[in-house]
């Protein structure tokens, strides 16, 4: 049907749609202690796991960024610290024709989530490696917590435009 045409693309044969394509992933930074070994394998009682996870975004060229998953895991016992991991899983997205307003939820819910299977992974590896049992971090809804911030930072921008009285 030579009457039909797609609105994304121009007379003069450019692409405006949007786009985004995962062009690589990868370690960026791993650290792994097992500063007690090899008293630890030793210990008897069970540990106390902490995970804490921070995810940054920024741009690293035109169309280009980069998205980083940074997850620290602490194992603690009775005796003291078992082992500690600092991973930074990055993955490198090229992105085209994506209105402003899109890319903070994509960079903050949707990049992570397809991260963080391999970063699991990578943590799951390395504490088998350090001789501990195998630790596999739970799965992460990081939409629902983005709009979780989202809602609170309305919440508290409501806050704030509220009048504080009338004169």
């Amino acid at each position: 049907m030579a009457d039909e045409t797609n609105p994304a693309i121009q007379p003069n044969g450019e692409d405006t749609s949007p786009a985004i394509g995962l062009i690589s992933q990868y370690v960026k930074d791993l650290s792994f202690e097992n500063p007690n070994a090899p008293a630890v394998y030793q210990w008897q009682g069970a540990p106390q796991i902490d995970i804490q996870f921070n995810i940054a975004a920024e741009s690293v060229g035109e169309n280009l960024f980069e998205v980083l998953l940074k997850v620290d895991v602490t194992s603690k016992g009775d005796e003291g610290i078992a082992f500690v991991i600092e991973l930074k899983y990055a993955g490198l997205f090229g992105i085209r024709n994506v209105p402003e307003d899109q890319l903070q939820p994509f960079f903050l819910a949707e990049a992570p989530r397809i991260l963080f299977p391999f970063a699991r992974r990578v943590v799951a590896d390395a504490v088998r490696d350090g001789g501990f049992p195998t630790l596999l971090l739970e799965p992460i809804d990081f939409h629902g917590l983005f709009m979780q911030q989202v809602q609170a930072r309305e919440a508290g921008q409501a806050d704030i435009s509220a009048p504080a009285g009338e004169a």
